[in-house]
């Protein structure tokens, strides 16, 4: 719990830092546009207010998809997250562009003191995560009476999206995935850290060895090389300033014939940007990729612009 609260503190700091996002409603009219903050921890004031609320923009359980959109969005966040923190920026962005956006909290924990009940991304990934994401899923589907969903995730919520599309019926039923900061083949965690870890000790957290590069997780989620599924159009979106998802190539797994992968350093395009782990999450540039992936046939220009690391936001805009 400490540590929790460090990571808070930290964030918030951050925030006051750059200034105060701005406040944003949980959801306008149908129709009406959102402010977006392009700015990652513009979450963080949201959970603070309301640690049980949703992010702006997401979870209308009465929007319809229209016809440039017919699929909803579905957004998956990471671990030691939850959907307000990860998407402050998605929600806003997604519902002004006129998708209907819905955002699950998985893993969450019970015995969590608020406001800190909200984090969530705590538990295992395949007993927990991929079980709770396949429920919402297909509550958004009954809901909206669409066909299909797109998914979109951040950091480790890109194990859950990937676990789900291949072992957990997910290829039925998901068009497109767009994983930002994802880690697809794990990250470089010594298994002596992992055994030192108090969470770990007796074999008790499953999440704390699944995300791990080379664990039986990791090895089933890429069987046959790559952790993809026909028929399921894959962008993913990284930054080689990525402190957490190392590395940053974890996420970038080239697809083999028959499978359809788009593969974005957003340094390629743009050297001042200097997103990481976080900041990825947040950047206006990050949404322009993101929208692009989602609706191919009407691609937005994306501009170079300056991006700050952490916060994400671009001065002046």
């Amino acid at each position: 719990m400490r540590a929790l609260v460090s990571i808070w503190l930290t964030a918030l700091a951050l925030v006051l830092a750059t200034g105060p996002a701005t406040a944003v409603p949980s959801l306008g009219p149908a129709g009406a546009q959102l402010p977006v903050p392009n700015n990652y921890f513009a979450g963080t004031f949201n959970q603070l207010a309301d640690p049980d609320g949703d992010p702006p923009g997401t979870n209308d359980w009465s929007c319809k998809p229209s016809a440039r959109h017919p699929n909803p969005v579905v957004l998956v966040h990471g671990g030691f997250a939850n959907r307000q923190l990860d998407w402050g920026v998605y929600g806003p962005v997604l519902h002004n562009a006129g998708y209907c956006t819905f955002a699950l909290n998985w893993g969450v924990q019970a015995g969590v003191p608020k406001p800190f009940s909200g984090i969530a991304g705590l538990s295992s990934i395949e007993a927990v995560g991929v079980p709770e994401l396949s429920a919402f899923v297909r509550k958004v589907l009954a809901t909206t009476h669409a066909s299909k969903v797109d998914l979109v995730s951040h950091s480790l919520g890109s194990l859950v999206t990937g676990y789900f599309i291949r072992y957990g019926g997910g290829h039925t039923v998901v068009d497109k995935s767009v994983s930002i900061a994802g880690i697809y083949q794990g990250v470089a965690i010594p298994q002596e850290v992992i055994d030192a870890s108090p969470l770990t000790r007796g074999g008790n957290c499953a999440l704390c060895r699944e995300p791990a590069a080379g664990s039986a997780f990791i090895k089933k989620l890429n069987a046959g090389v790559t952790p993809y599924v026909p028929g399921v159009e894959y962008t993913n979106i990284a930054t080689r300033y990525d402190e957490m998802a190392v590395p940053y190539t974890s996420g970038l797994v080239p697809g083999k014939p028959g499978q359809q992968v788009t593969n974005i350093v957003v340094q390629d395009s743009c050297a001042q940007d200097y997103s990481e782990h976080q900041a990825i999450a947040g950047s206006h540039r990050t949404t322009v990729m993101v929208r692009n992936a989602l609706d191919p046939e009407h691609p937005q220009r994306v501009s170079c612009e300056l991006v700050l690391p952490s916060v994400g936001s671009t001065p002046g805009r």
